[in-house]
């Protein structure tokens, strides 16, 4: 998801529930959405996941990132500047937090996903008619997806 799709979640943005757990991308007052398209459910899977579990249990705000967002505004300009510190600081001075979202699509495309399921997933405009017809992939059909890309917490504990 975008940084500041994410900067703006609510606690009841996460469905952990559910067999196959997710986050609600929604409009909100306090954080607008780039395209139609950027409302949509994303499966939280791997990585994701954990993190999501552990951050449902470590707050008592309705916001997932109250350092970033109250009910007037989300400021993911001061998130995007904190996480790119941190990402050049580990990765580079060439890296950005914004390239994720490339290597999510480039990781899609070898694990031979249909485009119209990334671009949903990614929240992407809709480039055809067609596109908008119908509900589009089922939760269950973009968490099978994202389990073929997975990567899980070890990944990140080294």
């Amino acid at each position: 998801m975008r940084l500041a799709e994410a900067a703006g979640l609510m606690m009841k943005d996460l469905v952990l529930d559910r067999p196959h757990p997710n986050v609600v991308v929604t409009l909100y007052p306090h954080r607008s959405l780039k395209t139609n398209a950027s409302e949509r459910i994303i499966p939280l899977i791997g990585a994701s996941l954990s993190a999501t579990q552990r951050l449902s249990g470590n707050t008592d705000s309705d916001f997932c990132f109250p350092r970033y967002t109250n009910k007037q505004r989300c400021n993911s300009n001061s998130a995007s500047a904190a996480i790119n510190k941190w990402v050049k600081s580990v990765v580079g001075d060439e890296a950005v937090i914004h390239g994720l979202r490339h290597s999510f699509r480039d990781r899609l495309r070898a694990a031979e996903a249909p485009t119209e399921l990334f671009d949903q997933l990614g929240g992407w405009s809709l480039k055809t008619v067609g596109q908008s017809y119908g509900h589009g992939y089922a939760t269950e059909n973009l968490s099978n997806w994202m389990d073929k890309i997975a990567l899980q917490m070890n990944h990140f504990n080294s």
